[in-house]
């Protein structure tokens, strides 16, 4: 089985990358910053970028039939990583509100810059979703 791009209409439109790839019943979710439908970093800060890149990662991973519990690795990059433990009861709030009491394996990296200038974070991760539920993009 080849690989299938999976990008929900709902996010923006990929331009040399894709939202998803499926392979199997495993969905490598891209990174995903902190932009909304227009393309734009939300302002906020921290916990609302958090909000808008967990919230399009979950976009991605629905779109393939996949729920929160079918994450098994996330990984955020972070250009500032004590800003993130500073709101770091703010973002688990967010984190249950959105995927409940479900929490993968993970990893926070800090780096200098995203490729959107004022993104804070981008959030990258793997699910493997149950072949009773996987939905495979046609086209």
């Amino acid at each position: 089985m080849k690989p299938i791009a999976v990008n929900p209409a709902a996010l923006p439109a990929p331009s040399g990358y894709s939202h998803g790839t499926l392979q199997g019943n495993t969905l490598y979710l891209g990174g995903q910053t902190a932009l909304d439908k227009d393309m734009r970093i939300v302002d906020g800060g921290i916990v609302e970028q958090f909000r808008q890149a967990f919230g399009n990662l979950l976009t991605t991973l629905r779109e393939a039939g996949g729920e929160p519990g079918d994450l098994v690795s996330i990984t955020i990059y972070l250009t500032d990583i004590a800003d993130y433990q500073a709101h770091g009861k703010e973002i688990g709030k967010v984190w249950r509100e959105l995927a409940g009491p479900v929490y993968p394996a993970m990893a926070g990296i800090g780096c200098t810059e995203l490729w959107q200038p004022e993104a804070m974070i981008e959030i990258l991760g793997t699910a493997v979703i149950p072949d009773e539920r996987l939905k495979v993009p046609q086209g």
